[in-house]
């Protein structure tokens, strides 16, 4: 927990919780295996008090459509003295402000000087927005995307101006309206909601940007979760949005990488290195079939996202 005593900081009033800002400044996230990205409401204290204890890979502090309008300020400012007492955490922090034209802009000049790893903006509909975006934001902090209009959605690459701008999450709720489609077709195996996961999936791999898949909103369905999280590995997913502990335990586990295939992967590294040293790159194993340079570069890929 970040307070021992919340109740201290829930007497304070919503005008004066700025005068309590704290100095504490987290390390910078250097963890990139990122299975499970939790949406969390900063107007609900005692989820903003865990935040340094949650197993959540990535936390989302959301600012925009869940938040009223006439308490974002309440939010901005609950997320700033949280961070300003943050020492440490596991989860690699983001921001997702309002659309970078309705006050997301200042949002993010607000809140630059806090600890967090990056900031999400929401309604991207052209290269503009993340340039201005980009200017804004400190250097040292990365910038993320919900792609959910009709305009970002019809070509990905033209949005990464920037390596800062590394991960894209498909709002697809959004994004359904913005195509004037309905959004009751959100079903496994319907080939309209297929195709936009695999054009948003091999889009975003294409420009170096990474693909987070959309929230599954019925929280108390975890077997719906579960086939959704098992659905998106095997279409070469690796991070699932998250709606709260539950979901994230679901997808830190499905989306992990599990002992036999990590042995596998051993294995044919070592077999393939053993082999290429006596000029031999291609060659059958008894276990693993034929083994070649792109059986070995997927072997090696999947080691480097162990490291991570």
């Amino acid at each position: 927990m970040i307070f021992e005593n919340l109740s201290e900081i829930e007497s304070v009033p919503i005008s004066k919780r700025l005068e309590y800002l704290g100095t504490k400044s987290k390390i910078p996230h250097k963890d990139r295996k990122f299975r499970s990205n939790m949406m969390l409401n900063p107007l609900n204290l005692k989820h903003l008090n865990r935040i340094d204890e949650s197993s959540a890979d990535m936390i989302t502090l959301n600012l925009e459509d869940a938040i009223a309008p006439s308490r974002k300020e309440e939010a901005l400012h609950n997320i700033a003295l949280f961070l300003s007492h943050l020492e440490e955490s596991r989860s690699f922090i983001i921001v997702r402000t309002n659309a970078i034209d309705e006050g997301g802009d200042k949002e993010i000049e607000f809140l630059n000087s806090f600890s967090f790893d990056a900031i999400r903006i929401p309604k991207v509909t052209n290269p503009r927005q993340i340039e201005k975006a980009l200017n804004l934001l400190t250097k040292s902090k990365e910038l993320h995307i919900s792609l959910e209009t009709a305009q970002a959605f019809q070509d990905i690459s033209k949005l990464r101006l920037d390596s800062r701008v590394t991960t894209a999450n498909l709002g697809i709720l959004d994004l359904l309206t913005s195509l004037g489609l309905p959004q009751d077709i959100v079903n496994m195996g319907n080939p309209t909601i297929e195709y936009i996961l695999s054009k948003f999936l091999v889009d975003s791999k294409s420009c170096g940007i990474e693909p987070i898949s959309f929230m599954f909103q019925d929280y108390n369905d975890r077997d719906g979760f579960s086939e959704w999280c098992m659905r998106e590995k095997m279409m070469g997913y690796a991070t699932k949005a998250c709606l709260g502990p539950a979901q994230v335990d679901i997808a830190n586990e499905i989306f992990g990488i599990d002992d036999t295939a990590y042995q596998k992967a051993m294995d044919i590294k070592e077999l393939f290195e053993k082999k290429s040293a006596s000029a031999i790159n291609g060659f059958l194993d008894d276990r693993y079939g034929f083994i070649d340079e792109p059986i070995y570069r997927d072997a090696l890929l999947l080691l480097k996202k162990q490291e991570r």
